[in-house]
């Protein structure tokens, strides 16, 4: 797996191995960091679900101010932390919270939030939508899976089709 774009770009970093992840496909990232192009820079990212960290290393790589990395797996931190010590990426910028996900996500205030969790585990997406808070959340899921088109916080407003993945991007209810 390699970094696409930015200050680390060609850049490869570790997947976990012998779990069974579903890395961000790099045609994938490149299509999210475009159209996140315009809000990334001097954004909070939070990489729910981070895995090795290819989804937040990107961001901070493109210009955000900083990622912070939601995992439960202990060998997936381990390869996160090793990911981020081959590349030099400063310590200010970026946390790793472990614990699950879904729940983690209420602690943490960010600019933008992506959501990847196992598409078998659907109540993961409808638990982390509705306690994430960012103006931008984006989820990715398999195109077999309906998320909603809205939660009493957050209404989708863009979806992006790639093979078997869709990424749905999510924004805040205005309460206007």
């Amino acid at each position: 797996m390699r970094i696409i774009a930015g200050e680390y770009k060609s850049r490869v970093i570790a997947s976990v191995p012998g779990m069974n992840v579903r890395p961000t496909p790099d045609r994938l990232r490149e299509s999210l960091f475009s159209i996140l192009a315009p809000v990334l820079g001097d954004a909070v990212f939070v990489d729910a679900y981070a895995g090795s960290g290819s989804v937040g290393i990107e961001a901070i790589s493109r210009g955000a101010r900083k990622a912070i990395f939601l995992e439960k797996d202990k060998r997936a931190i381990v390869v996160l932390k090793e990911n981020l010590a081959t590349l030099g990426i400063a310590r200010s910028s970026y946390e790793i919270a472990p614990g699950k996900a879904a729940e983690n996500l209420k602690d943490w205030e960010a600019d933008i939030v992506f959501l990847d969790p196992p598409y078998e585990l659907e109540k993961e997406y409808i638990e982390s939508l509705a306690n994430a808070q960012a103006r931008v959340v984006i989820a990715q899921h398999s195109v077999r899976m309906k998320l909603p088109e809205a939660t009493s916080k957050l209404a989708r407003y863009r979806e992006v089709r790639q093979g078997d993945n869709v990424l749905s991007f999510y924004r805040p209810v205005s309460t206007d």
